[in-house]
C-alpha cells in the first residue's frame, strides 16, 4: 500500500455482493455494458440474493436488456435469484436512493441518452463525478462545494475540449470550490504530461487508488 496524503493506492479483492446500488452517467457501452457481465457473475458465481438498483438516464433497462439479449440470447428471461430494479434520472431533479440523494445535469457527450454529470449527497458529504464531457457550464453547479469531484481529463491541452488538465480544470475546481478534485479518463498525451499538473487540489486518478473524504 502507497499513501500520498488524504490519497493511497491499496489493491484489494472486489465485494459485488456488497453493492446495493449501481449509478450509470451515460449509455456508452464502456459505462453501461459491464452490467451485463455483473450481473451474470451475480447470479452464477456469486450466487447474489440481496436486491440491486440500477439508476441511469432514460432508456437504461431498455439499452441494458438489448445488449444482454446480444451478448447471451436469452439471458434477460432467465429467472434471478434476486431482484433487479431500474430507475430513471431527469434532467437536475434529486432521486433519493436509500440514504444517498443523486443529482443529475445534463453534460456535452452524445451517447443516445441524455449524458450527466452526477452530484451525490450522503451523510454530509458532497461526492460530483462529471462522467465524460467536454466542457460545459452544468459542470460548475454539479461539483459546487464537492468534497470530491471526479473529472473527465481526457487531454492536457488542445482538442477535444474536455475539462483538460492544463485549462479549464483549475477553473472547475476554482469556481466549484470541492475539497479535491481526481481526474479520470486520461488519453495518452495527457498521461505523458501529468507530471505537469501541480495544483496541489488534484490528484490523477491510478488503479487501486482510495481517497478519503
Amino acid at each position: 500500500m502507497r499513501r500520498h496524503g488524504a490519497y493511497r493506492i491499496e489493491p484489494g479483492r472486489p465485494r459485488p455482493n456488497a453493492v446495493a446500488t449501481i449509478f450509470i452517467s451515460h449509455l456508452h457501452g464502456d459505462h453501461f455494458a459491464g452490467l451485463v457481465w455483473w450481473l451474470i457473475h451475480a447470479q452464477h458465481v456469486a450466487k447474489r440474493s440481496l436486491p440491486l438498483t440500477v439508476v441511469g438516464p432514460v432508456g437504461v433497462q431498455a439499452r441494458f436488456e438489448a445488449a444482454a439479449e446480444a451478448l447471451f440470447p436469452g439471458s434477460p428471461r432467465v429467472p434471478r435469484r434476486y431482484d433487479l430494479h431500474f430507475l430513471e434520472l431527469t434532467r437536475e431533479t434529486p432521486l433519493d436512493v436509500d440514504s444517498v440523494r443523486v443529482t443529475p445535469f445534463e453534460v456535452a457527450h452524445p451517447s443516445g441518452a441524455p449524458p450527466y454529470a452526477l452530484r451525490f449527497e450522503t451523510e454530509g458529504k458532497v461526492l460530483s463525478f462529471t462522467g465524460d464531457s467536454e466542457w460545459t457550464e452544468s459542470l460548475v453547479p454539479a461539483g459546487h462545494g464537492a468534497d470530491l469531484y471526479i473529472m473527465e481529463c481526457f487531454q492536457f491541452e488542445g482538442r477535444p475540449a474536455s475539462t483538460r488538465a492544463g485549462r479549464p480544470l483549475p477553473a472547475i475546481s476554482t469556481a466549484s470550490s470541492p475539497s479535491a478534485s481526481c481526474s479520470r479518463h486520461m488519453a495518452e498525451p495527457m498521461l505523458a504530461r501529468r507530471h505537469e499538473v501541480a495544483d496541489p487540489r488534484v490528484v490523477l486518478a491510478e488503479d487501486g487508488l482510495v481517497v478519503e473524504v
